[in-house]
């Protein structure tokens, strides 16, 4: 029979540190989700999308840089923007650099969404993120999500 590995368990503060994480994780984005679904029919995923072809130069971004960005996977980032093409927010079209990408761009009637849905999203993180936090808090949460980020490479 074998010894129990004790690095397996989590002691008290590395239990508190994993609970609050996970809070964080899972309750968070529900927060935050929740005006821009009343507001505008966007989920989060949906919102973060459009808000980083916003701020891509000339509104255009190659697909698999937007995956990365908005922390999801191709084939949901395709959906997700064939949506939009649905509504006339954006537009695909192969890169004309390297015709293996797919650059996104947002169309005006896309920018409107998000410049009408931001200030929406703003407040929300305000309220639940920002504000509740010192400026010591912020920038140890700025330096916490930096080290537990995912990388491109962490993608696969």
């Amino acid at each position: 029979m074998t010894e129990p590995d004790e690095r397996l368990w989590l002691d008290a503060e590395e239990k508190a540190a994993w609970t609050g994480a996970a809070s964080f994780a899972w309750l968070l984005p529900g927060r935050l989700e929740a005006p821009l679904q009343q507001e505008f029919g966007l989920s989060l995923f949906d919102y973060l999308t459009l808000s980083h072809i916003s701020e891509a130069p000339g509104r255009r971004i190659r697909m698999s840089e937007l995956a990365y960005l908005a922390n999801g996977s191709l084939s949901r980032l395709s959906n997700v923007v064939k949506r939009f093409e649905q509504r006339g927010w954006a537009e695909r079209s192969p890169d004309p650099d390297d015709g293996r990408y797919t650059i996104a761009a947002l169309t005006d009637a896309g920018f409107a969404v998000v410049e009408a849905a931001a200030p929406v999203h703003v407040r929300a993180v305000r309220r639940y993120v920002i504000d509740p936090l010192d400026e010591e808090d912020r920038r140890a949460l700025a330096r916490i999500a930096a080290k537990l980020s995912i990388r491109p490479e962490d993608l696969g």
